[in-house]
């Protein structure tokens, strides 16, 4: 396979890794949620700070060991129609999203005359030929840019470079919310794309933002792929900037962490507190990762747990206070103990988990 690059790599090889990708988790690899998922709805699925926006059909989506052969990836997020086709009305778009802290965007200078341009890389494989859309979307002050590329050959694996220009009007807000977004488009109704495509930074119109959008789950078992995805200053594409999976991961555990099982299937995990009350047991886990915000958590069923050193189930388990660095559970005793005593709620199962979520 033929790889035209942009770009000097022996400039790239000299500064190394200084995360001039802005995307986090842009080959893949991370998929702390599982590997696929069914008929999935608008929200976070597999590889981690990866959104899909549903709208259309029935999308299952997976993290794939598919990857371009010759470019350093091994992992890919696969997007499968697993119905008939998706149709979608005027108000629906299937897209794949990420979204950015504004804090980790300041460099750009967005909103001021010294405002850069940013290059959008990545590999796509799809099923339809066809005209795609990219998009970025300023999240602060409502505006967007959307550019148009071209899938070539169906099934086969085609790099794309898109440079979008500068924007001297909004800046981005400095703090930990979501900024800028990226949005890579499958399918698009026509109230996206009756319009004229806004190709430069304008405040956003709905009717331009995915103009000539093919569907690219028309029909049953089309596919698209994405990996190797960078956006970065500049109007360059450089050299993919690859990430030791230790990096990856801790970066991904400021937006989600799980507790459960390790992959033998070993239970490990334990919330160590005490008794606020005769039947109440309140324990802590401090976060290996401080996340962006005290997260929010999803517990799996009671019977999966278990209260040492009594060895019973509770019969409710519910959050009581979250942080950035630590969260707080209580479970409920069947059973009057003495206040003030020492304990811990564990999972008993192979199936127990917590899952902890700061995403934007």
């Amino acid at each position: 396979m033929a790889i035209t690059r942009i770009g000097n790599p022996a400039i790239a090889d000299q500064r190394g890794v200084n995360f001039r990708n802005i995307i986090i988790n842009g080959d893949m690899s991370i998929a702390q949620r599982g590997t696929s998922a069914t008929n999935v709805s608008t929200g976070y699925h597999t590889c981690d700070r990866w959104r899909v926006s549903r709208g259309a059909g029935t999308l299952d989506v997976s993290q794939e060991t598919d990857a371009p052969t010759g470019s350093g990836f091994v992992k890919s997020f696969k997007f499968l129609e697993n119905g008939s086709g998706a149709n979608p009305g005027a108000s629906d778009r299937n897209f794949l999203q990420h979204r950015i802290e504004g804090q980790n965007v300041q460099y750009l200078k967005k909103g001021t005359s010294s405002a850069q341009q940013l290059t959008l890389s990545f590999w796509i494989k799809a099923t339809v030929t066809g005209t795609y859309i990219a998009e970025l979307f300023d999240n602060d002050n409502s505006r967007q840019v959307s550019k148009a590329y071209t899938v070539s050959s169906a099934n086969t694996w085609e790099y794309k470079t898109i440079t979008f220009p500068a924007d001297t009007t909004g800046t981005f807000d400095n703090d930990n919310g979501s900024s800028l977004h990226l949005n890579l488009y499958l399918t698009a109704g026509t109230n996206y794309t009756s319009g004229t495509l806004n190709t430069t930074w304008n405040t956003s119109t709905q009717a331009n933002r995915a103009v000539g959008q093919v569907n690219a789950l028309a029909s049953a078992n089309d596919l698209v792929q994405f990996t190797g995805v960078q956006l970065e200053a500049g109007q360059v594409a450089s050299d993919f900037e690859f990430l030791p999976y230790d990096v990856n991961i801790i970066r991904c555990k400021r937006y989600f962490q799980i507790l459960g099982p390790d992959g033998a299937g070993n239970v490990q995990n334990a919330f160590v507190g005490f008794y606020n009350t005769t039947t109440q047991l309140i324990g802590v886990y401090t976060f290996p990762v401080r996340m962006r915000v005290g997260p929010s958590q999803t517990f799996s069923a009671v019977s999966d747990w278990d209260l040492e050193p009594f060895d019973v189930a509770p019969t409710a388990l519910s959050t009581f206070g979250s942080r950035p660095d630590q969260i707080s559970i209580s479970a409920t005793d069947p059973s009057a103990r003495v206040r003030g005593y020492g304990g811990a709620i564990c999972m008993d199962t192979s199936g127990g988990y917590v899952q902890m979520s700061a995403e934007l």
